[in-house]
């Protein structure tokens, strides 16, 4: 399945300044400087977020900005420059909820198309509590520890929702 992909902020090139044409490169139309050969690509950009189960209830926050301000999810994040995923899950966590973890193993990877900032790769890890103090921060409203029937039903982002449906297909159980 083809990603419509959405329109690029660049209007003139970052190299040279010229104005970008839009043209057929690498099997599909981009933006592209005829001056000094850029080619605007407009990549999707990587996101890692956290699984933690305690006492057979997933934690969820609530989001505080938009978009899909007032849902909830997984905790989740884009990566920063110098970071691999496991570290932006862990640090997404701690930012969002005031505890520690420890990225364990990768749950599942997905491909996320209705964030209207950007089309995000989501790797999401199964993680252990390691410290911390479950505290909403950051752009987190609120955290809550969920069993299977308190999960809401406004789970903001697709990928989220997917994810939520696998885990309980593959790990019947985990979930009270």
């Amino acid at each position: 399945m083809q990603i419509k992909d959405p329109i690029s902020s660049f209007t003139f090139c970052p190299k040279c300044r010229a104005e970008l044409v839009l043209e057929n490169y690498d099997h599909r139309l981009r933006k592209k400087c005829a001056s000094c050969g850029f080619v605007d690509y407009h990549n999707p950009v990587p996101a890692a977020g956290a699984i933690v189960v305690r006492d057979g209830k997933l934690l969820l926050v609530k989001r505080a900005e938009n978009p899909y301000k007032g849902d909830w999810c997984i905790p989740a994040g884009y990566m920063e420059w110098d970071e691999s995923p496991s570290h932006c899950a862990e640090r997404e966590l701690k930012e969002e909820t005031g505890l520690e973890i420890r990225a364990k193993s990768i749950f599942e990877i997905y491909n996320g198309t209705d964030d209207p900032r950007t089309n995000a790769i989501l790797i999401l890890y199964f993680c252990d509590e390691v410290g911390g103090e479950a505290i909403a921060g950051d752009d987190a409203a609120e955290l809550r520890f969920c069993s299977l029937a308190e999960i809401p039903d406004n789970i903001a982002f697709e990928a989220h929702r997917q994810a939520l449906r696998d885990l309980q297909d593959r790990y019947p159980g985990l979930l009270k």
